[in-house]
């Protein structure tokens, strides 16, 4: 069938009229003429008839090869980049000073630039320039690596080229100097993906390579690579991008590309995006025709899916005010939206720790979210054991969220469980007067727990149970044994307390005597422990002083305690050897007593 030629279309011919091959076009389908680059339009396939498009005869043919904006706002120097400076101040030192590693393993999770970051490398080794942080972008070398066609630039698949032989191949192809540039790099994307035995192919000329040769391999999974590669490589692990990095990019690529939008929408891209660069470029790009001309934050939220904050701020202020009927009326209406109750969940979660930090950090920096005052009207608002009480409950709420029988189910009953419990502090008067809320459904303003001032004394949830007074001050070296046992102190301080006697005690100096043999634990710090619980025992100030005598008239507490301890252990031993049963059954087995032990249950 022969091919249907429009009018205005220009047929190369040769001299004698035959149809002109050219061989020499590349892979994107244009014809180099002069420097001048005509896209080739196949009409004829079995004969390979090449159509060429004259730009002054191409009137009425639409524009064709729209760049998506991923690869369009691809970074072609270092100074393109968005964020990774760790990695970006390591490399540039390294090109600047001409001390480059042979080797170099990009790791980290998508999007966030290991393939860009090679490639701009791999640019910097081979710019005609010379080698240097920042390439020209100018010369031959340069644009080639930009366009994908640098022949010594070679990108290897390694979920494609897997197997051993391909491996093989490539490392046999290593030892011949590169054609064009300066050196010859290869760049495995993915190199997770080889096989055990592709990796022991690799390891020798990953180890010793040519001069000429560079490596640079890119892994969303390092842990899965053999401990002999990452040995050879110097590792650099790229970091999930920042929310308010990636709308800067955002908005800076729609101030470019003349696209208006809202503030506040970018940041629901960046949010969604995970920190991965790739994906808000993919999200943006889907948002700019849903949106028809201004990317709005509602626009922008239904075409992601993700939940109204409007209805975690009315769940949130339902639960401060007890109110159930509230509670399940917004349930109802995110159940009408078709909302996925787990978004729901992890956004509800979201909201509780900002208000969480704001509770505890009243000055922290201003939140570029639109929402952010609504968010510190309900810090104001809720109590902080209600909030902390909240996260743990949405936490296991959104564990047991694919047990529920459904999800909206599962999502009542996690708010539900917000409403009713309480923190333990709050007294079964607060907790009984949220039972009668919840169960009538009644908008009740719900009775808070103040927050305790800066320096004032705690309070006690409960009356705190009768003790016997204290020791008259000021105290006999008698009184000492009685005095530490009924000390609130632990560890070393209780050990100083119980291997020291009374000396003296007048006025506001207690005065204690240790043997040399337990001074390493008269420390500064252990002594004060002490000090600070005798002034709490006595109830006024205290000035305590130790000293180290080599001998101690009167026994401490702890040797008292020991001396009954060994008085019961040998009454025990005596019980025991006096026992009748005992004695029968050393008697039959031509038994012996080997050890006697003593349990103190008090």
């Amino acid at each position: 069938m022969a091919p249907i030629v429009p009018e205005e279309w220009h047929q190369q011919r040769g001299r004698r009229g035959r149809i002109r091959q050219y061989p020499t076009c590349n892979q994107r389908g244009l014809w180099r003429r002069r420097e001048r680059l005509w896209p080739i339009v196949v009409l004829s396939l079995p004969d390979l008839r090449f159509w060429v498009v004259r730009p002054d005869k191409a009137k009425g043919i639409e524009k064709m090869g729209y760049q998506v904006l991923a690869r369009k706002w691809r970074p072609r120097d270092f100074r393109q980049m968005v964020g990774q400076g760790h990695v970006l101040r390591a490399l540039s030192n390294a090109l600047d000073k001409n001390t480059l590693h042979h080797a170099f393993l990009f790791t980290g999770t998508r999007g966030v630039g290991k393939t860009t970051l090679a490639r701009i490398l791999a640019k910097c080794l081979n710019c005609e320039a010379g080698v240097s942080s920042t390439p020209c972008g100018e010369c031959g070398a340069c644009r080639e690596v930009d366009e994908g066609r640098f022949v010594d630039l070679i990108e290897v698949d390694a979920a494609s080229k897997a197997k051993v032989d391909e491996t093989r191949d490539l490392m046999d192809n290593a030892q011949y100097l590169p054609a064009r540039g300066r050196y010859k790099v290869y760049l495995i994307d993915e190199v997770h993906m080889f096989s055990g035995h592709s990796f022991n192919a690799l390891l020798k000329t990953l180890e010793e390579p040519p001069p000429h040769v560079k490596f640079l391999l890119a892994t969303t999974e390092p842990k899965k690579l053999p401990i002999t590669v990452l040995s050879r490589c110097l590792q650099f692990n790229l970091k999930r991008l920042p929310i308010d990095e990636i709308a800067g990019q955002l908005e800076h690529i729609l101030e470019s590309e003349g696209i208006a939008w809202e503030p506040g929408a970018m940041r629901l891209i960046a949010v969604a995006a995970d920190g991965s660069m790739r994906d808000a470029l993919s999200l943006l790009e889907q948002a700019i025709p849903y949106c028809d001309g201004k990317l709005g934050i509602s626009d922008v939220r239904a075409m992601l899916g993700t939940v109204d904050r409007t209805h975690i701020r009315m769940i949130l202020k339902a639960l401060a005010a007890g109110d159930g009927k509230a509670l399940m009326a917004r349930v109802a209406a995110m159940a009408a939206e078709v909302v996925d109750f787990d978004d729901a969940l992890r956004e509800l979660l979201g909201v509780l720790q900002r208000i969480a930090i704001l509770q505890v950090i009243p000055d922290t920096p201003r939140d570029p979210d639109p929402d952010a005052e609504e968010i510190a009207a309900l810090a104001r608002e809720m109590d902080p054991e209600d909030v902390q009480l909240y996260y743990q409950i949405g936490l296991m709420g959104r564990r047991d969220l694919p047990l529920a029988p459904d999800p909206k189910s599962g999502f009542e009953m996690t708010v539900l469980r917000m409403l009713a419990f309480r923190p333990a502090e709050a007294g079964s008067a607060i907790r009984g007067e949220k039972k009668a809320n919840a169960g009538n459904a009644a908008p009740t303003q719900r009775a808070r727990t103040p927050a305790p001032q800066a320096g004032a004394p705690p309070s006690p949830s409960a009356p705190a149970p009768a003790r016997t007074a204290p020791a008259p001050f000021p105290a006999s070296p008698e009184a000492w044994p009685r005095i530490v046992a009924e000390l609130e102190l632990g560890g070393m301080a209780r050990e100083l307390a119980g291997n020291c006697t009374l000396t003296e005690c007048k006025g506001d100096i207690v005065r204690l005597c240790i043997a040399p043999a337990f001074r390493q634990l008269a420390g500064e710090n252990i002594r004060g422990q002490l000090e600070r619980s005798l002034c709490a025992y006595w109830k006024k100030h205290i000035r305590l002083g130790i000293e180290v005598a080599t001998t101690v008239d009167t026994q401490t507490p702890s040797a008292i305690r020991q001396g009954v301890e060994d008085k019961r252990q040998r009454a025990a031993e005596q019980a025991v050897g006096e026992d009748p049963n005992v004695r029968t059954l050393c008697a039959a087995f031509d038994a012996k007593i080997k050890k006697v032990i003593v349990r103190n249950h008090d």
